[in-house]
């Protein structure tokens, strides 16, 4: 089986991996196509910035009614009932409960 390096003509194949030169000279470069790439960018990083700030303001709000929730059911559980209130309710509890017959 011949090696590739015997077979005639193969190093004089030019490959994409052989050219150093770049395919556009630095002297034809358009700014052109740069400005309308470097637009259409901006135009994405902007409506990308508008739906962040979007979610952010609906993230804020809903963080904000959780916290409104959780301080009102704190003053709640740290509200001591009165001292009348609660002899009555012992009494209450005594009373609360009857007792009935249930016929079979």
């Amino acid at each position: 089986m011949p090696i590739s390096s015997a077979i005639k003509g193969l190093q004089s194949i030019k490959s994409m991996q052989n050219v150093v030169k770049s395919g556009i000279p630095n002297k034809e470069e358009s700014d052109f196509i740069k400005l309308y790439l470097f637009e259409k960018e901006r135009n994405r990083l902007k409506s990308e910035e508008i739906r962040i700030l979007l979610r952010l303001e609906i993230i804020q709000n809903r963080l904000k009614e959780i916290q409104a929730y959780n301080d009102e059911k704190a003053g709640q559980m740290h509200i001591p009932e009165p001292a009348e209130k609660s002899k009555k309710s012992r009494k209450d509890d005594k009373k609360e409960w009857k007792t009935m017959s249930i016929d079979y």
